[in-house]
Formats: structure tokens, sequence, C-alpha cells
């Protein structure tokens, strides 16, 4: 598994308020929360991403409400992968749970910049700042995570084994 796009930028406690605000919790559709996906945070984020781009913060990410929502809501913006310094556990196990890939690398948090083009080796845990040309060794996902990634989630991935 590989991703491959350009970084959004942002800095400490990223709250899954600002990922989401609480204000468009009365939906769970993912297409509907994608289209509110960072507002709080960057208004023109749903102008600017891809499919395929990648959210690269610092700590803390997905800190406060323990909601699948926030993930869900970056997945269907077509955010490929987030990297961060570290996560909030609950977001951490959400992301995986919704099939969202998330790597913690303290190093590329700190060293890729907003803008710049990345590429991610899953299975080596191998981050490339294309625009740099530097690469950062993140954690590899082992294989029964990626299997759920792949699977688009915890859900998908048990009705497969049935």
């Amino acid at each position: 598994m590989n991703a491959k796009g350009t970084v959004f930028k942002y800095g400490d406690n990223v709250d899954t308020d600002v990922i989401i605000p609480a204000r468009y919790l009365n939906t769970s559709d993912p297409a509907e929360l994608a289209v509110h996906c960072m507002e709080d945070i960057d208004g023109d984020f749903m102008k600017r991403v891809k499919k395929g781009d990648i959210i690269v913060a610092e700590k803390n990410f997905g800190c406060g409400s323990s909601r699948e929502h926030a993930p869900i809501a970056i997945k269907a913006a077509g955010v490929s992968c987030v990297i961060a310094e570290t996560f909030a556990r609950i977001f951490y196990r959400n992301a995986i749970n919704i099939g969202l890939p998330i790597i913690e690398c303290p190093e590329a948090a700190k060293g890729i910049d907003a803008g710049d083009e990345v590429e991610i080796d899953f299975d080596s845990g191998v981050i490339t700042d294309v625009t740099k040309g530097v690469s950062f060794q993140g954690q590899a996902f082992p294989e029964f995570m990626q299997k759920i990634i792949s699977s688009e989630g915890l859900i998908n991935y048990i009705n497969s084994k049935q």
C-alpha cells in the first residue's frame, strides 16, 4: 500500500471539534461530513484538497471528543493519510477502525512543510518528501492493520471473513 499527495500542515492539539465541528454531527453521512472537514481551522481546506492529499500535524492530533465522525470526515474528504508527531489514542483507534491510514513520525511531522509533495510506503513505513528529497522512517503498518485499511475499515474486514 502506498499514498502520494500534497501536504496540508497543522500544529499541535488539532481536536475533533475543528476536524468536524459539533454543529454538523446531526449526520453520519461521510459525504456530508467531508463538506465541513477542517472548516474551523482551515476555511479553504475543502476548496483545495484533492483525492490522495496528506495531512501532517504536530502533537496530539485528534484530541477531544472520541467521535468517529472526525476520521470519517478526513477520509471522505479524500485524504490518503495523516502523519503526526503523536495522535490522541482514541482517534488513532477510530482512524484504523474506519480505514484511514495514520502514521506517527515526529521527524516527518517537523520536517515536512505545507505544499510539499509526499509519498508514503505503508509496507516499510518510509515517508519521502519528494519536494525536499528527504526520507523519514515512520512505523510500518502490521499486516493485520493493512488488511483492515485495505478493506475500508474494521467492519468490512470482519464481514469479509464470514
